[in-house]
């Protein structure tokens, strides 16, 4: 197996809320070339598999996760002109998307501003199809090149992945894995570019917490937010062990140091049922929760 397996490995140390059991094996990749023989052997052994980016809108449970958890590191960019005021940003799935926005703002290149607070890679967002400030991965993507459950490499155009909100093909599912992504960006001055993300950053640090969060926990119901049905449900600063829902925004639950899954959980079930009881409301999980309890 490329690189250097370790076992029962705990995998709070590699999510954004600092929670989470051990993996059976755990390895990092760097280059796609042993991402894709990595996944082909444990594949060939039978082992699963569950791919890990930069561990957030991720729960994972206290029992840890079975099988083998591949950190994805793979994050080369490039970029190459699409005629006289747009190009094609070419990234691999493990890259930063924050780090990317930033670059590439700063470069005069538009359309992944939004990007800046939204602390995941771009394998994970295009499998969520995240987004901020009315923007969203599905906006500029062109297309996906995955590792299928063949263990052939294909190119997938845009209108294959089934993106609705927070959605793709690919949400939930481990037979298909992201290897790179495709975004048209276009050409802007690069002073307008910072400032539409500084702006979105100023935002984001008023409105969100700064301890520990898997992010946003719930989807935004239609026509509707998420946290202000929790906040008018009630619901706002209630505990569970060392997880709160946060007093900053509603709708992100936080870790204050110790907390585990099974806290995280409690307040899920709770938060549940009281916006269901006061509004008749349902509230879905934006979060994807992973492992054994």
């Amino acid at each position: 197996m490329r690189g250097r397996a370790k076992s029962n490995e705990p995998l709070a140390p590699h999510t954004t809320l600092r929670i989470g059991g051990p993996a059976d094996l755990f390895v990092r990749v760097d280059r796609i070339a042993d991402f894709v023989q990595t996944v082909q052997l444990a594949r060939q052994l039978a082992i699963p598999i569950f791919i890990l980016g930069n561990g957030s809108n991720i729960l994972v449970r206290d029992g840890g996760v079975r099988g083998l958890v591949i950190e994805n590191h793979c994050d080369q960019s490039s970029l190459a002109p699409n005629g006289p005021s747009r190009a094609i940003m070419r990234a691999e799935s493990g890259a930063s998307l924050p780090g990317l926005a930033n670059r590439f703002a700063r470069e005069g290149w538009s359309g992944l501003e939004w990007g800046i607070g939204v602390p995941g890679t771009i394998g994970g967002a295009v499998a969520s199809n995240a987004g901020a400030h009315n923007g969203c991965i599905a906006d500029i993507l062109q297309r996906v090149s995955i590792l299928d459950s063949q263990g052939s490499t294909r190119e997938l155009p845009k209108n294959d992945l089934a993106f609705a909100y927070r959605a793709s093909r690919f949400k939930g599912k481990r037979d298909e894995i992201i290897l790179s992504a495709e975004f048209e960006l276009r050409r802007d001055e690069p002073a307008v570019c910072i400032a539409r993300m500084n702006e979105y950053t100023q935002h984001r640090r008023r409105t969100q917490p700064t301890d520990p969060s898997v992010g946003s926990m719930f989807k935004n119901p239609p026509d509707d937010f998420a946290g202000r049905l929790i906040e008018q449900a009630g619901c706002k600063g209630m505990r569970a062990g060392k997880a709160e829902v946060s007093e900053a925004h509603a709708n992100f639950f936080v870790n204050h140091g110790g907390a585990r899954a099974r806290d995280v959980l409690e307040l899920v079930d709770t938060v549940r049922e009281r916006v269901q009881a006061k509004f008749g409301i349902v509230l879905e999980l934006e979060i994807e929760v992973v492992g054994d309890e």
